[in-house]
């Protein structure tokens, strides 16, 4: 099986239509969806719209999700942050306010090989960065190959023999072999709000046939997307960072 993983789209239209449209020449089988559909960016209902379309067999909530969805206060955002998803929850369709307060709390399982969160499997708000959350987070999971988002950073950790491994990142296009009787947290990176330096997309395929997971960074047209921003009020800062990845 073929798995599209898609995470912290961050209603960035431009930068999910270029995924999406590299994706189905690599050929998949079905979606993940880890969290963050919107946020950020100018596009919230139109990224849901298409999320919707993929059918994700899989999906959780994102922090940011939630309190567009009017679930949560904007409690612990920053000033930037909070005025965009208080943006967001009032342009977003009653339809698709209601859809996104449907989205379940990860972990979830996929399959015997995967599964998902948008956080950690411990905690769907919380980040991974040091090693300390990523041993805990490798000995909470259940499944070989935990996918998750949240940091807007690519990452991969692996845990085998009681041996644990900061993998780095694996430069996409690039592949990771998963190995036997390993375990394995990955951060595919973020389609609209990368915050590594990169500005460029990201998204991965888990084949769980050829037991590997391929990364994947694109190039979109970024000055649309800030173009949108502006024209919709948001923050300034908003559209900067999407042109430098930060």
């Amino acid at each position: 099986m073929r798995y599209l993983v898609l995470t912290d789209v961050h209603a960035n239209l431009e930068a999910l239509n270029v995924c999406l449209a590299d994706a189905a020449g690599r050929k998949y089988d079905r979606t993940l969806i880890l969290g963050d559909l919107v946020g950020y960016g100018a596009d919230p209902n139109a990224v849901v719209a298409s999320i919707q379309g993929l059918h994700p067999i899989a999906i959780v909530r994102g922090n940011h999700d939630k309190v567009a969805c009017g679930l949560e206060l904007a409690e612990g955002f920053n000033a930037v942050a909070r005025a965009a998803v208080e943006w967001t929850l009032e342009v977003l369709t009653p339809m698709h306010r209601a859809w996104l307060a449907a989205l379940p709390q990860g972990p979830t399982m996929v399959d015997e090989a995967i599964e998902i969160c948008h956080g950690s499997p411990f905690d769907e708000d919380a980040y991974i960065f040091d090693e300390l959350d990523a041993v805990h987070a490798l000995k909470t999971s259940s499944r070989p190959l935990c996918l998750f988002g949240h940091t807007h950073c690519p990452a991969v950790f692996q845990l085998a023999g009681g041996r644990f491994e900061d993998l780095g990142v694996v430069e996409g296009p690039g592949t990771l072999p998963l190995r036997d009787a390993a375990k394995y947290l990955v951060n595919p990176g973020s389609v609209g709000q990368p915050r590594d330096g990169d500005p460029r997309a990201a998204y991965a395929i888990a084949d769980t046939g050829a037991r590997q997971v391929e990364l994947f960074r694109l190039k979109y047209p970024v000055e649309i997307a800030q173009a949108k921003v502006l024209k919709a009020g948001l923050p300034e800062v908003l559209a900067q960072r999407l042109g430098v990845g930060r």
